[in-house]
């Protein structure tokens, strides 16, 4: 594991949460960004499940640059260049294969992979990677697998997303394997479609300050 990225890691201990987005306007997601870095959250994961995702990644990048901006739902290698040609910082899968471990060190992107299982876990370990994404964390076993985890695999370390909310996330937060949890509560369809950045910003205000 000693060839594992450090920024991968650094990233992680920015902020307790990185809000899981899903963007449906450039505009909007500009806004979105502002509002999340303003609460105290500057690790936004933009997920690439809309035709417009790379612009908005692209855009918030330009609006807010202090903010760490990377991208989520990465699954091909063409995806991890889009993704590093249009200034994203890092790159979250919800799983991982072979040729998606060679394209973020073809080029030269922190890549976030996600793990369910022990044998995916340890196929991340053997591609020089000690830093996963739990996903889905709830469905996958909760705070209790990564509790037990912690035996066998005691220097990893793991950002759980999937079915956590703002009432549940201090359960895996707790844990001295967890460096921080993805949540989509802070950017909801309702919250975007009524253009709520003032209740944006509350929610980011709220999780940055979540108890580990």
């Amino acid at each position: 594991m000693s060839g594992a990225d450090p920024r991968v890691r650094a990233v992680l201990k920015l902020a307790p949460v990185i809000p899981v987005f899903t963007p449906e306007d450039v505009d909007d997601a500009v806004q979105v960004a502002h509002a999340l870095f303003r609460g105290g959250l500057p690790v936004i994961e933009v997920t690439l499940r809309t035709s417009i995702a790379l612009d908005a990644i692209k855009a918030m990048v330009e609006a807010v640059p202090d903010a760490v901006v990377g991208a989520g739902t990465v699954l091909t290698a063409a995806q991890m260049e889009q993704v590093k040609a249009v200034g994203g910082r890092f790159a979250v899968s919800p799983g991982a294969t072979d040729r998606l471990y060679a394209a973020a060190r073809d080029t030269d992107l922190p890549l976030l992979p996600g793990v369910a299982t022990s044998s995916e876990l340890m196929r991340g370990l053997e591609q020089g990677l000690d830093t996963f994404k739990f996903f889905p964390a709830v469905q996958a076993g909760g705070a209790a697998m990564l509790s037990a985890w912690n035996g066998p695999f005691g220097d990893v370390r793991f950002c759980p997303t999937g079915g956590i909310s703002a009432q549940t996330a201090a359960q895996f937060l707790h844990l001295p394997n967890v460096l921080c949890v993805g949540g989509s509560w802070l950017t909801t369809r309702e919250l975007l479609q009524a253009r709520d950045w003032a209740g944006i910003e509350q929610l980011a205000r709220q999780a940055s300050v979540l108890p580990g």
